[in-house]
């Protein structure tokens, strides 16, 4: 069991990431920011629902939380095999993510195994989060 002091905390009883053999399974990963429940690229309403949102921002933020759990379990963001994407506003987010997506990952030999999925909701106001299988070498 991995739970890094790097990244932000966990939102449920679980751990960043659970090793078995050379695999590497990291819980789900938003963007929120280490210490606060500051979610970067958006602004939220006195009742906590979002009124405004940047993808951009949050698809930045989650790349660097998934690179901070890996680095911290012995891993990198060059080991991963597959991604699991949860995005809450496809047809208006994916491009965007796409975008990004490609500027993490611009070698197709090297890139890893993906799904992407539009869900309702996220359990914070948050508009995506991934979920990652690596390798440890």
């Amino acid at each position: 069991m991995i739970v890094s002091d790097k990244a932000p905390e966990p939102v449920g009883p679980y751990p960043h990431a659970r090793r078995v053999g050379n695999l590497l399974f990291l819980s789900g990963v938003g963007p929120r920011q280490k210490g606060t429940k500051e979610i970067p690229g958006a602004v939220l309403n006195e009742k906590g629902e979002v009124i405004k949102r940047d993808i951009e921002a949050q698809c930045r933020s989650v790349f660097q939380n998934v690179k901070t759990i890996l680095e911290a379990s012995g891993s990198s963001w060059e080991q991963l095999m597959d991604v699991t994407v949860f995005l809450t506003h496809m047809k208006e987010d994916f491009p965007v993510y796409n975008r990004i997506y490609r500027e993490y990952f611009p070698d197709p030999a090297t890139q890893p195994c993906r799904t992407t999925v539009e869900v309702g909701a996220l359990p914070t106001p948050i508009a995506i989060e991934l979920k990652c299988i690596a390798v440890i070498s």
